[in-house]
This record gives C-alpha cells, sequence and structure tokens, in this order.
C-alpha cells in the first residue's frame, strides 16, 4: 500500500477503535450500575469483578457491534474526507474509483478476519472465565432439566429417569432401552442409578433386566455396576454452554451429537454458522437480518446454514450493485 492508503487505512480503523471504546465505556458504566447489588451481595471482589467478568467481557462487546461500527466508521471519516474536499482531489489525480476502494477492502479484511478469530476462538476462552464468574455471583448457569427426563445416549439407545440430584449425581425411576431396527431388544429398570466419579460408571439399585433377544431372559438384583457410555451432564444443562467452545470443540460435540442420534443440537449449528457468516455488508439492516433468519432456523423453517449465509448472500449482492453503481 502506498502513503494515501495508508492515510486512509489508518483513518478507517483508527476510527473503528476509537469509536467502539467510547461505546464500551459508556456500556460498562451502565452494566457496573445493574449489577453492582449482584456483587456486594455475593461478596465479588474488585479484582475478580474487573478481570473475571468486564476485562472477558470487551472481546464478546466488540464482536457483537464491530458490524455496526464498521459502517459508522466508514460513513463519519469518509464524510469528513468528503468536507475537506479530499476525495473530489483524489479521483481528480487520476486514481480511480476501485483503486481508491483498496484501503477501504484493506480494513474491512482486516475487521472480518479479527472477527473472526474473536467469535471462534478467543471470545470462547475469555467466556469460560467470565461464565464462571457469572455462574458465582450472578446467576446459576447450570439448570436441572426437571422431572420426567428422556435422552437418547446413542443411535437406537434411551434413557429416561423420573428425576436428578444433581448435587449426589442421582437418578430416580431409571429405565434404558435399547431398540433394533424399532424393536426393543433390552430393557433395563431400577429404582435409582448413581454415578461413581473415582470408577467413572454407574451402578444401579434394585433392578430388574429384560433381554428380548436371542432369547427373552429376565434377571433381578439389588446392586449391578454398568459400562453405560453416558455422563451425568446428560440429565442437566448448562446454559448456553456453546459460548465456552471454540469452533473446533463446537465442531466435534456436533459431530458426537450426531453419531449419538441426537435432535438437541439445533443451537449449537446456528451458532456455528453464525460464527462462520462474517457480516460483509455493515450496517442495522444486516444484524437485524441476521436474527431474522436465526428464528426461522430455529423454528425449523430453514436450516441452520441458510440462516447463517443468507444475510451476507443478500447483502454482499446488494454491496456489489451499489460499487458497480456508484458514480466515479
Amino acid at each position: 500500500m502506498n502513503k494515501l492508503d495508508w492515510y486512509i487505512f489508518k483513518k478507517f480503523i483508527g476510527t473503528f477503535f476509537f469509536a467502539i471504546s467510547l461505546l464500551i465505556v459508556v456500556v460498562i458504566v451502565f452494566d457496573v450500575s445493574e449489577n453492582v447489588d449482584s456483587f456486594i451481595k455475593n461478596n465479588a471482589s474488585l479484582y475478580e469483578v474487573v478481570f473475571h467478568f468486564y476485562i472477558p467481557f470487551i472481546p464478546y462487546f466488540i464482536n457483537l457491534f464491530i458490524y455496526l461500527f464498521t459502517f459508522i466508521s466508514v460513513i463519519f471519516f469518509t464524510s469528513k474526507m468528503a468536507g475537506h474536499t479530499e476525495i473530489i482531489a483524489i479521483l481528480s489525480s487520476g486514481i480511480s474509483f476501485r483503486r481508491f476502494l483498496w484501503p477501504y477492502i484493506m480494513g474491512a479484511l482486516l475487521l472480518a478476519g479479527g472477527s473472526f478469530y474473536l467469535g471462534n476462538f478467543l471470545i470462547p476462552r475469555m467466556d469460560t472465565v467470565r461464565r464462571t464468574f457469572k455462574n458465582q455471583y450472578m446467576e446459576n448457569l447450570t439448570k436441572s432439566s426437571g422431572s420426567n427426563i428422556h435422552v437418547q445416549i446413542e443411535k437406537g439407545t434411551y434413557a429416561y429417569m423420573s428425576s436428578y440430584d444433581m448435587k449426589r449425581m442421582t437418578g430416580y425411576k431409571f429405565t434404558l432401552e435399547k431398540f433394533d431396527n424399532h424393536e426393543l431388544e433390552y430393557k433395563l429398570s431400577s429404582d435409582k442409578i448413581v454415578y461413581d466419579t473415582v470408577r467413572d460408571r454407574w451402578t444401579v439399585f434394585n433392578y430388574v433386566e429384560h433381554r428380548f433377544k436371542p432369547e427373552e431372559s429376565l434377571a433381578k438384583g439389588k446392586i449391578m455396576d454398568t459400562t453405560l457410555n453416558m455422563k451425568p451432564s446428560y440429565f442437566y444443562f448448562v446454559k448456553e454452554d456453546f459460548e465456552e467452545m471454540n469452533l473446533i470443540e463446537l465442531n466435534r460435540y456436533i459431530d458426537e451429537q450426531h453419531a449419538k442420534g441426537a435432535d438437541n443440537i439445533l443451537p449449537y449449528e446456528i451458532e456455528k454458522h453464525k460464527r462462520l457468516a462474517i457480516g460483509i455488508t455493515i450496517a442495522f439492516a444486516y444484524i437485524l437480518f441476521l436474527e431474522f433468519f436465526r428464528v426461522f432456523a430455529i423454528s425449523g423453517v430453514i436450516s441452520p446454514f441458510m440462516a447463517g449465509w443468507l444475510p451476507n448472500i443478500i447483502f454482499a449482492t446488494i454491496g456489489s450493485y451499489f460499487v458497480v453503481k456508484a458514480p466515479k
């Protein structure tokens, strides 16, 4: 890039970080005033509030508003250049309009790459710290799945509990069923099932084991250790736990759930495509469209892939049209 490119590029990036820094300060002030009672009530130290909550919060906030503030920055510094007749002088010197856009494209690519890194790698790592603080001092993010819990452990294998005690890692009125081509081949029922953290296995109490294949048999007992491929986390949920997963971990989790035949992975797939769908044209309308299509994906009207990429396709088309038709 030549001196002119660097001049425009520095104005672009400098305006962006100046504008978003001002907003971050304002948002943090309002957030502190809203949550100060929770901090005081739960005896959160100043160090924890600053370094375990607000510092990890900054990358998330930057990435949340990066589309909007890229748009605002371009409008702001370009209008100032136009007001000083700098753009007229640049174009009059023989520089083409497309060549004039080069530093804008470079700045946009830099912010797009930064957004990709923030959303897929840095923010999940920072969110682990932030969510730990939030869970301890603000809101319990680990929720019970309630009563009558049904879980698909793997393809064709289903588990049921009337309730699950997270502290004791104990499920009550447990039933396990295995199907082969929609035919029941095995059923295990017990009064309760307890997870042993030392041996990493489940133990059933007062059980009845019913096999249907190859020959029907019935067995009863007081205690039996199992080798079930089942984790305690299957029976409770952590609110928006995908926030702590980077892109690789998110892909691995989705693949594992697909392999088990689970049907609760839609929010994770939407999050994946939302992270990958880097905003190309930046404005309020883009964010509105992104949320609009996300709702359609959750309701099952369109796929998570389409929800993530349709706003980009639409706005890329509009942006390309305006570049072609812009007065030269």
